[in-house]
């Protein structure tokens, strides 16, 4: 038990210095930037290098330049990544010299519609910012919070009741209440693991994904009964949701970016704000690192965990709410391209971190809204976009694998990402 308490004291007062110390002022015990950026961003490099790889080997044409020449063949190579990439890239952010020529001429029409493609990113990246934090939270409670995708679901049918049910409100009290309404049932639906973990200690990732089934199949019954839309065919999908409940886009359509892209900046950093400069965030943390040692110092571990796991299902419920009101307008069963299951990634890809979660949520939001565009200009199937990602995350979570590529120096324990030091428990 001593070297329990000695642990969490020296744990402590690391989580102490970075509470309570100014901004700006480094510390031994904190990482420096590269070896905060060094393993995600090697990471997505090489994952773009085997994407490139398998886009060569899926490419026709360049097995066709090969039967020609050598030379034929090396030059087929490089035109097709090259063409492959830049359609991603013009896809997800916009042609460069288009964007320009649109701003030259003054034309708002014109600038709009150049700058959509990175606007439209931002939209794909906004439940992916909501999802990826309620993986983070969990993974810094010391909980693997694999049912993100059932409490998004919970979240989308709580905001679309809300929305369409309730008739008459001023748009000032209704998007709100639809709104806090996904967080409510995510926070739910998130919350029954948690209590499961406190009071019987049953495994949260076993607890999740059967919540996942339950989650699934409860939004079946309720699209095609009590919640389908009239008129609609025994199609699964709800009614639209009244006007006063939508959040409000900037611009007419084609242009979706709306406000719910800056409620999730915001909302990250308040989680931020709760993680790393609360009394609450401390004790979250230390309960994350090391439970045993946690309750030997009079932390509740089990309240913990509670509300560790209704604050992560409130906001994956918000992801799933944000579609449904900001986007889609109405549910249908296939909201979610898997979100949820996502959110892992990214997390992980941005080390548990508030402000590592947005950036990569932005590049999945990119890589996402670029593949189509890259599947129609240089006929690469779309799935490699998601191998893309699982290499990535592949290498994310084994570090030792781009150190031993690149020839990185081995970092302290300390410096090692807070999933690699474990989920569900830490040291014991």
């Amino acid at each position: 038990m001593k070297r329990e308490l000695k642990k969490l004291e020296e744990a402590g007062q690391v989580l102490l210095q970075e509470i309570n110390e100014p901004e700006g002022e480094p510390t031994g015990h904190k990482r420096s930037f590269w070896n905060v950026i060094s393993i995600p961003a090697l990471a997505i490099l090489t994952g773009l290098i085997i994407g490139a790889i398998l886009i060569v080997a899926t490419s026709s044409s360049v097995y066709e330049a090969f039967s020609h020449s050598f030379g034929e063949g090396l030059a087929a190579i490089g035109k097709e990544v090259f063409t492959a990439y830049k359609a991603l890239f013009t896809g997800s952010i916009g042609d460069p010299v288009r964007i320009i020529n649109a701003i030259s001429s003054g034309d708002d029409r014109l600038i709009r519609a150049a700058v959509n493609p990175f606007l439209e990113s931002l939209v794909q990246a906004t439940p992916y910012i909501f999802a990826g934090l309620a993986v983070a939270l969990g993974f810094r409670a010391g909980l693997f919070n694999i049912g993100v995708e059932g409490q998004l679901f919970i979240g989308a049918a709580c905001a679309t009741f809300v929305g369409y049910a309730i008739k008459g409100l001023p748009f000032i009290i209704h998007m709100p209440l639809a709104f806090l309404a996904g967080a409510l049932g995510g926070a739910l639906w998130g919350f029954i693991p948690g209590l499961l973990k406190a009071l019987t200690g049953g495994h949260e990732v076993i607890n999740t994904i059967m919540m996942n089934y339950i989650a699934f199949r409860l939004t079946e019954w309720l699209l095609s009964g009590p919640m389908t839309r009239p008129g609609s065919g025994g199609m699964p999908i709800s009614p639209i949701i009244e006007e006063s409940a939508q959040i409000p886009q900037f611009f007419k359509n084609p242009i979706r970016i709306h406000l719910g892209f800056f409620i999730a900046l915001g909302v990250a950093w308040l989680i931020w704000w709760l993680l790393f400069k609360t009394k609450w965030g401390l004790n979250l943390r230390i309960v994350g690192a090391n439970p045993r040692a946690a309750k030997y110092a009079g932390l509740s571990v089990g309240k913990s965990y509670m509300l560790g796991m209704a604050i992560s299902g409130a906001l994956a419920g918000l992801a799933g709410g944000v579609q449904i009101l900001a986007v889609n307008r109405s549910m249908a069963l296939g909201l979610s391209s898997g979100y949820g299951f996502d959110s892992i990634a990214l997390a992980l890809i941005g080390n548990n971190h508030p402000l590592g979660v947005i950036l990569t949520s932005i590049l999945f939001g990119t890589l996402r809204n670029g593949a189509t565009r890259m599947m129609v200009v240089s006929s690469i199937p779309i799935d490699i976009v998601d191998v893309m990602q699982a290499i990535i995350l592949m290498f994310v979570a084994a570090p030792a694998i781009i150190r031993t590529l690149y020839r990185l120096r081995k970092p302290k324990q300390e410096e090692e990402t807070a999933f690699v030091s474990g989920w569900g428990g830490g040291q014991s």
